[in-house]
């Protein structure tokens, strides 16, 4: 086997304990996925849009009842 310098040598012990966390279950951290597709829509937007549909509703009901 080749001789290993110190810096190696720690960069090995760090991989290792690393490997033996995760097999371990110590290490249980859920990582956000990168590809997750979010709309950023602002407060008043959804509100305008949450008063129209409910809006829109209650007037459907006051139409079928009156």
């Amino acid at each position: 086997m080749a001789v290993q310098t110190f810096q190696q040598r720690r960069a090995n012990e760090k991989f290792a304990n690393g490997i033996k966390k995760v097999r371990t279950g110590e290490k249980q951290k859920v990582k956000k996925e990168i590809n997750q597709k979010t709309v950023n829509l602002p407060k008043w937007l959804i509100y305008l849009l949450c008063f129209l549909l409910i809006g829109g509703g209650v007037l459907e009901i006051m139409r079928i009842f009156f």
